[in-house]
């Protein structure tokens, strides 16, 4: 995942607060990235790349 990509996905209202913000950058959970991930992208919590071709 470019940086690029981690900063669109962070700054989104829907998106965890950091745990810390260290001198490094922010740092969160595992657990709340990966229940953000959970609602939000389903198909990347089941190991998928791509969700689901939209049912017709």
């Amino acid at each position: 995942m470019s940086r690029v990509r981690v900063v669109q996905l962070t700054s989104r209202t829907d998106f965890p607060e950091p745990f810390d913000r260290l001198a490094g950058g922010a740092v969160w959970l595992v657990e709340d990235v990966e229940a953000w991930i959970t609602k939000h992208q389903p198909w990347k919590a089941r190991g998928a790349d791509e969700p689901p071709p939209p049912e017709i």
